[in-house]
């Protein structure tokens, strides 16, 4: 299926829409957001234009800002919101004909657990304009009710998201299960690494960095993964025979409350530590276990070590000294001892903070779940 063709406004024009949008989006006007982008809509009279060089980079600059503490968790969640809500208005703006897609089908949904269903909204809101019938099913989507609703609708491919890289072994599930459904996935998302490194190393049968690329590929088609029923078995993972991910994803509670009763001797800052910073510090050692059990999994320990650098840089913008990830690395080692490969990944982690240079920005990761 040909795409059709493209009319870009000028970069000038789109970059004035794009302040004038984060200056709505940033003082919670709705209305005001909604004009910028009807505007934007009428200058260009393309909507994926508007959809992925408006929307999605002021999106994006909403997660930076919120990284660098420029904005509070509830401005994040009202930018977001207003979003989601203006590109409902950009999808069935009256003066938009009413028209019954005829192309393929395909079903766009987040894995279990992952709540930031931004991404897979504008994938879907494309694929509709390119004349895809779409089943968008939204965030947190539990596996068996997605491979339920593939049996009823038979689609052409699924598309999954994951911004949070700690679901990568939710998704390994929900692409496997897809896969032996015989319906062929395309994994996308800043969960599945910057260049794909994880859909492929999860068996994905396709992946792309963004909504366009994305509906590219699709367009281009998927290969079918055999008969549905046949179970494909995944042998990109020999790995896991070492049972390391297992017993850290296993005992995450364990480490978490072990390695908070001795910070307490190991940094004396926290033994005046109120209530409140001691259920932060709670949190943000889980999501450290969290990162390195998915670091097994995928037996890459860089994606530990870029999580550890970007929570650096949190800490640092909180007011928080970085320092403090020292002994907690340290004491998680101790418990780990016996783990060669968790031991390697702490001692990499360890490394990269020592030679770290705060940036000026904070793109990170994506924001733990």
């Amino acid at each position: 299926m040909s795409s059709p063709p493209r009319q870009h406004p000028g970069a000038l024009s789109l970059g004035a829409a794009r302040e004038h949008l984060w200056s709505a989006v940033l003082q919670g006007d709705e209305g005001r957001a909604a004009a910028v982008v009807l505007d934007a809509l009428d200058a260009s009279a393309d909507a994926e234009t508007v959809l992925l060089d408006l929307i999605a980079p002021v999106q994006a600059r909403v997660g930076t800002e919120w990284a660098a503490n420029r904005l509070t968790v509830a401005q994040e969640h009202t930018a977001t919101a207003i979003h989601e809500r203006v590109i409902a208005v950009l999808a069935h703006r009256p003066d938009r004909p009413a028209e019954t897609p005829s192309g393929p089908r395909v079903t766009v949904a987040c894995v279990d657990g992952e709540w930031h269903a931004l991404p897979a909204r504008l994938l879907a809101e494309v694929l509709r304009l390119r004349g895809w019938r779409v089943d968008f099913l939204g965030a947190h989507v539990p596996t068996p009710h997605l491979i339920a609703h593939l049996h009823r609708t038979g689609p052409r491919a699924v598309a999954l998201s994951s911004s949070i890289p700690t679901h990568l072994p939710t998704a390994h599930m929900a692409v496997t299960a897809c896969q032996a459904a015989g319906v062929p996935v395309i994994a996308g998302g800043a969960a599945f690494g910057p260049d794909g490194r994880y859909a492929r190393a999860l068996g994905a049968d396709g992946w792309a960095p963004d909504a366009r690329g994305a509906a590219e590929v699709l367009e281009r088609g998927l290969d079918r993964p055999g008969p549905p029923g046949v179970h494909h078995t995944v042998d990109d993972l020999p790995h896991l025979a070492d049972q390391e991910y297992t017993i850290v994803a296993g005992t995450t509670h364990r480490l978490v409350k072990q390695t908070l009763a001795d910070l307490e001797d190991r940094f004396e800052p926290m033994r005046r530590y109120t209530e409140r910073q001691r259920r932060h510090t709670a949190e943000d050692l889980a999501h450290i276990v969290e990162y390195l059990a998915t670091s097994l999994y995928v037996a890459d320990e860089e994606l530990f070590t870029r999580f550890i650098l970007w929570t650096a840089d949190i800490l640092t913008a909180r007011g928080v000294p970085a320092r403090s990830l020292d002994p907690a690395l340290d004491l998680l080692t101790l418990q780990l001892k016996d783990f060669p490969r968790a031991c390697h990944t702490l001692a990499h982690a360890r490394e990269a903070l020592g030679n770290r240079t705060p940036p000026s920005t904070i793109p990170g990761p994506g924001k733990p779940a």
